[in-house]
């Protein structure tokens, strides 16, 4: 877990994988509903024209004064599932985002949705 005290201040970083290779820009955060912590970002990718939003969760990642180092391969994020740039994720869309990583997906306890962008 990181802290999250200064979230708005991150978006536009650059966002690179374990290795140091750049994915993509940090774009919004979403939290997981249940618990108010950051969960996943979006990462602009892509060629310009032709972008898109993939979500990388933020599990492990750690905040540097020049970008945000997630946890996960660069190959694996590139592969993600993604957004439009000016799009939103679908409920139904919300367990593939926590599958592709390994990570399981629970809805709140009265059904709701896990994630929500901030």
């Amino acid at each position: 877990m990181f802290e999250a005290e200064n979230i708005r201040d991150w978006i536009g970083m650059p966002v690179v994988d374990p290795d140091g290779d750049k994915v993509g820009s940090l774009e919004s955060i979403y939290f997981d509903t249940a618990a108010d912590q950051p969960a996943f970002a979006t990462v602009t990718a892509g060629l310009l024209g032709r972008s898109r939003l993939v979500f990388v969760p933020l599990q492990g990642a750690v905040v540097a004064p020049k970008h945000l180092k997630v946890q996960f391969a660069k190959k694996l994020i590139k592969d993600a599932p993604s957004i439009e740039t000016d799009g939103e994720l679908e409920a139904a869309r919300e367990p593939a985002v926590f599958e592709h990583y390994g990570l399981v997906y629970q809805t709140g306890t009265a059904g709701e949705r896990r994630l929500g962008r901030r």
